[in-house]
């Protein structure tokens, strides 16, 4: 209601968040804010609703923190400065306004401030000035995935097609990373 205005949306976007709640008793008040209650990862009315809700942090980004190179998506966020001393400054300032403003916390181990030069970690990629390069953990993840999938293929549970159409998807991540080193590895599996 402090985001949206208009009640026509108000009880349009209620419909949308309750027609996926499992809780059994979904009407009961001591139900509401428990797992399984809510919207589902991944959804698409997730990601309105993040950007919707984070405005009001973009806002104080821009207005208050003056961070002239903040980027974010969904709910992870980076900012870039030459500055140490700004960057220290800045995170218990944005921390605070989290929690009293959006009732959110920063988890203390996503929190670092890192040199250009080590990279920057952001959306599973670790960007340097001038490459980028899939992070180890989404490295074993993706080839868990395929070689999950090719399983499937091999048991019949997926069809070839199902199973070309992921391996392109993670063929077209790899096209923006230096990622020749995992694409051997991906025509391993195969």
């Amino acid at each position: 209601q402090d985001y949206i205005p208009d009640e026509n949306i108000l009880k349009l976007l209620e419909k949308v968040i309750s027609s996926f709640n499992t809780s059994p008793y979904p009407l009961l008040e001591k139900e509401r804010g428990k797992t399984g209650v809510g919207l589902p990862l991944g959804n698409l009315t997730s990601q309105l609703f993040v950007n919707v809700y984070m405005n009001k942090f973009d806002q104080f980004m821009k207005h208050k923190i003056k961070a002239k190179y903040y980027i974010r998506y969904a709910d992870d966020f980076i900012i870039l400065s030459k500055d140490k001393k700004e960057l220290e400054e800045s995170v218990e300032l944005i921390r605070v306004f989290l929690q009293n403003e959006l009732k959110l916390e920063i988890h203390p181990n996503k929190i670092s401030i890192e040199t250009f030069s080590s990279g920057v970690d952001f959306l599973g990629m670790v960007n340097f000035p001038k490459y980028r390069i899939l992070r180890t953990k989404t490295k074993r993840r993706i080839l868990k995935k395929i070689q999950n999938k090719k399983n499937d293929l091999e048991n019949g549970m997926i069809s070839q097609e199902s199973f070309r159409q992921s391996l392109q998807s993670y063929l077209g991540v790899l096209k923006h990373c230096a990622g020749w080193n995992i694409s051997e590895k991906i025509e391993n599996l195969l």
